[in-house]
């Protein structure tokens, strides 16, 4: 049972980025799915979320407009399509997924570095 992130690197403010999450050892297709980050120094605040189908999503704020989460439950695989990156989305990015309540796997990460 794993969750392994991919796609991250160094940027430069206003370009794009695309991170992938390859799931294993559980029914992907029937877990809600979500995205963190976390800074230097900060807390990890959740980012964007999807349910099970990805009929539904939701966003901070503050990637309103420049990120869209998204799945593709035949390939087992959570994306975060991020654009007109800021520093301040400089972080490392992580994926869950909600197995069971009060249950929450999660991946290792992957480092976003947007430069200005």
């Amino acid at each position: 049972v794993q969750l392994v992130e991919s796609g991250g690197g160094v940027v430069q403010s206003g370009g794009s980025l695309k991170l992938s999450c390859a799931a294993s050892g559980f029914t992907f297709s029937t877990k809600a799915m979500s995205w963190h980050r976390q800074a230097p120094g900060k807390e990890r605040e959740l980012v964007a979320s999807i349910t099970n189908t990805g009929g539904t999503t939701d966003y901070i704020d503050s990637v309103k407009g420049r990120f869209t989460i998204s799945r593709d439950n035949a390939k087992n695989t959570l994306y975060l399509q991020m654009n007109n990156l800021k520093p301040e989305d400089t972080a490392v990015y992580y994926c869950h997924a909600a197995l069971r309540p009060q249950v929450i796997l999660k991946g290792q990460g992957t480092q976003v570095t947007v430069s200005s």
